[in-house]
């Protein structure tokens, strides 16, 4: 519930306080808040086409997923029952909630930190994002690090 209430309030203050693409350097040349609203998925895909099409496609996609990770993490038995896990899981669900939210209420996800350097810059992106992506890492390292039993060690000479 944090995530989805810091995701809210922190779209609503860039939405009242700045007007579309304005800009604020946060580290001059690395870091900055920028107002952009993204009518389709991460990094802009789906943003241009039928509005109604795009609306329900990810909506549609956003619910599932949605579903799916709430039964993983209210799940008591299975593989995500770890601590990693279900932090992984509970930041993806919060930001999976705050990103459908905008897209249910409003059609577009407000995105305003951006990082860039030079003539580079990366999509972008939110609070809510930065949950799932911090999730979805808690659970690539919950994924990859061993979890059974060691083997027993054999003593010397047996």
């Amino acid at each position: 519930m944090f995530i989805v209430i810091a995701d809210r309030i922190s779209k609503v203050l860039i939405q009242r306080s700045f007007n579309s693409f304005d800009m604020i350097p946060l580290i001059p040349g690395w870091l900055r808040l920028i107002h952009t609203e993204n009518p389709g998925a991460a990094f802009g895909v789906l943003a241009a086409g039928n509005p109604w099409l795009r609306g329900g496609i990810l909506i549609g996609v956003s619910t599932l997923v949605l579903l799916f990770v709430a039964s993983a993490l209210f799940s008591r038995s299975g593989s995500f029952s770890g601590a990693v896990s279900r932090l992984g899981l509970a930041l993806i669900l919060g930001g999976a909630l705050g990103n459908l939210y905008d897209r249910i209420a409003r059609g577009t996800v407000t995105d305003f930190i951006e990082v860039y350097h030079g003539g580079w810059s990366f999509p972008a992106f939110n609070v809510a994002d930065s949950a799932i992506t911090v999730g979805a890492i808690l659970l690539l390292i919950d994924l990859l690090r061993p979890h059974g039993k060691p083997a027993p060690v054999k003593p010397a000479g047996s």
